[in-house]
């Protein structure tokens, strides 16, 4: 049972979707200068939630080290944080108002079962 797909669009009456850029990681690249540096794909739009983190979700990113303002989105796809294992993850997201955040951690995965993630982003400096 999708119960994001359920109360998605309940939620959706006081929180609207917005339309965010995700810009997925693809590993590293070598700069012209010889330090390696992130790459991305090329932006693509979806439709998300943005939440305050809750709780149990604090609770579930307190080792992380984190600093900043963080948020919690719900968003059809997958998006991952940073797997150093498989090089990937570590995605960047755009909101409306051109603040970058990053995805620091996959915080619910039903993409394989529903099609959707919740994960929590922390908003980037701009450097």
């Amino acid at each position: 049972m999708n119960l994001h797909g359920i109360a998605g669009p309940i939620v959706a009456t006081v929180n609207p979707w917005i339309t965010v850029s995700i810009q997925q990681s693809d590993g590293y690249g070598t700069n012209p200068d010889g330090s390696r540096g992130p790459s991305y794909e090329p932006p693509v739009t979806v439709q998300a939630q943005i939440q305050p983190l809750q709780y149990r979700d604090l609770v579930q990113i307190d080792g992380l080290n984190l600093n900043g303002e963080k948020r919690a989105m719900y968003v059809t796809g997958d998006y991952q944080a940073v797997v150093r294992s498989s090089k990937q993850g570590g995605d960047l997201v755009t909101l409306p108002d051109g603040s970058v955040w990053l995805v620091v951690q996959q915080l619910e995965n039903w993409h394989m079962a529903n099609g959707w993630v919740k994960v929590a982003i922390v908003k980037q400096d701009g450097s």
